[in-house]
């Protein structure tokens, strides 16, 4: 951490990323509904018409698919464009737009056009908002060659993602845990722009390594802490970029501790979980000592109530059974 910080939500830092690149680049300016005079439907952006006026905080029609078309046009002028989804849910609507067009018109013009702009928005559950506001796309965006795609734990990630994502000459999904809007956390002063593809090890073991990136990681501390006073020291990756992600702290890890486990609140079929275990496969098979671990979302449209929501995404518990099981040890 910098000399100088302060605390800060994460949605005041993600906030002040954005505010300090307007203020730095003229050429950066935000899109979508509710933004400007309400502020967000999640505040992320409150106040910041204030600053910078109606041209640079744009209050845009509930058409998702029209808005970010229109961002990609701006983006192929070199305007910096950063659009908010409400939720990442409505994407659906613009992922022609984001799929076709903004990922690949880099590649089409062999790289004499550019896309620099942001698509960010809450992503994944955990604030009872029912299976058509919860689904997590990292995976889904995650596919497709030509985008970035990022998911901030912690709110100085948040600040230093968003200043690394404005500036990227590419089109980046910027994916915010909406559960975490209000947690809060030490925020660096100044430039504090984080590189993608580099995970973070958050907490440092030799027992076994769990993974995970978003709010799992918050999860995940919590479980290792738990397993420690057990005496089993459990090593915690936050991949914070999944697209590209950071295979060689992975590996290193695995290599350390011999036993990993995977964790993502989506869905287990075609996961990112299932893409870091074959990483590992590949490149660390003969350093494990048992079979690596996913723990996943239920295979079900998440539920609106509050219990059988807790139900269907991983939970502490789920992750230290996993843990014991490749440490071989018994799971009561």
């Amino acid at each position: 951490m910098a000399e100088s910080s302060e605390t800060r939500t994460y949605r005041e830092a993600l906030r002040a990323g954005m505010s300090e690149e307007m203020e730095r680049d003229e050429d950066v300016l935000l899109m979508g509904e509710d933004i400007g005079v309400y502020g967000g439907t999640h505040l992320i952006t409150d106040g910041l018409i204030d600053t910078f006026g109606p041209k640079r905080v744009m209050d845009t029609p509930i058409s998702e698919g029209g808005f970010t078309g229109a961002a990609i046009g701006m983006a192929m002028m070199g305007l910096k464009p950063v659009v908010e989804m409400m939720t990442w849910n409505f994407s659906f609507l613009a992922a022609d737009q984001i799929i076709q067009n903004a990922a690949k018109l880099r590649y089409f013009s062999g790289g004499q056009v550019q896309v620099p702009m942001v698509i960010r928005g809450p992503n994944g559950g955990g604030v009872q908002l029912s299976a058509q506001h919860t689904h997590s796309l990292e995976s889904f965006y995650g596919h497709f060659p030509g985008l970035k795609v990022v998911a901030p734990v912690t709110p100085n990630d948040a600040k230093g993602m968003m200043l690394t994502a404005i500036r990227d000459p590419n089109p980046i999904i910027f994916l915010e845990a909406g559960a975490l809007y209000g947690t809060k956390g030490e925020v660096e002063d100044g430039d504090n722009a984080v590189p993608f593809g580099q995970a973070r090890i958050a907490r440092e073991g030799s027992d076994v390594t769990l993974i995970s990136y978003g709010r799992q990681v918050n999860l995940l501390l919590r479980v290792a802490d738990t397993l420690a006073d057990e005496g089993i020291q459990a090593e915690v990756i936050d991949l914070r970029s999944l697209r590209p992600f950071d295979e060689k702290t992975i590996v290193e890890s695995v290599q350390k501790t011999h036993r990993a486990v995977v964790v993502q609140e989506q869905w287990k079929w075609f996961g990112v979980a299932s893409e870091v275990a074959a990483i590992i496969q590949e490149q660390a098979f003969d350093h494990l000592d048992a079979p690596v671990e996913r723990v996943s979302g239920a295979e079900v449209p998440a539920p609106y109530a509050r219990n059988l929501e807790i139900e269907a995404f991983p939970g502490e518990e789920q992750v230290a059974s996993a843990a014991k099981r490749v440490l071989y040890q018994e799971v009561v």
